[in-house]
């Protein structure tokens, strides 16, 4: 079963999504590949500490965050990737690494790498290694209004 939280969410936004089952994978790419979803859909959930700050970075399972572009992105004097120890407690219903891209769930700022936002729909773990949600990444961008910009390579 998906988090809660989000399906509670897109519930109560009327959102129509897919929840898709796949045997356990732990890294983005393996997701895709076992899910039979294009890297490209796939949004990776990325945390990171913004000038201090937790955030989420959202990039294609395909892709690597580039973190000099997002610290320029984003204006900040520094951006590194946070520690488990750091975001552990923010996610009590989530698999730690399966967190779903709803930063404004958990009082994070989100930012989407641009290939993802070029995609009619993006797939994302549903807070567990063995599920994902599926939506129409319009309906995305308008729930969650991530920054979108130009932050990650293609791996």
């Amino acid at each position: 079963m998906p988090g809660r939280k989000v399906v509670e969410f897109l519930d109560g936004h009327q959102v129509k999504f897919v929840t898709v089952r796949h045997s356990k994978a732990y890294t983005a790419q393996e997701i895709a590949a076992t899910a039979h979803i294009p890297g490209k859909e796939l949004a990776k959930t990325v945390i990171v500490r913004i000038d201090g700050q937790l955030a989420m970075a959202v990039v294609p399972a395909s892709h690597r965050i580039d973190f000099d572009r997002l610290r320029a992105f984003a204006g900040a004097d520094a951006v590194e990737l946070a520690t488990e120890q750091d975001f552990r407690d923010l996610f009590p219903e989530c698999e730690i690494g399966a967190m779903p891209p709803f930063g404004n769930l958990y009082g994070m700022e989100v930012f989407v790498a641009r290939p993802l936002n070029e995609d009619e729909e993006i797939a994302f773990n549903a807070g567990s290694h063995t599920e994902l949600i599926r939506l129409s990444y319009t309906d995305y961008q308008r729930l969650v209004d991530p920054k979108v910009g130009d932050f990650a390579d293609q791996d």
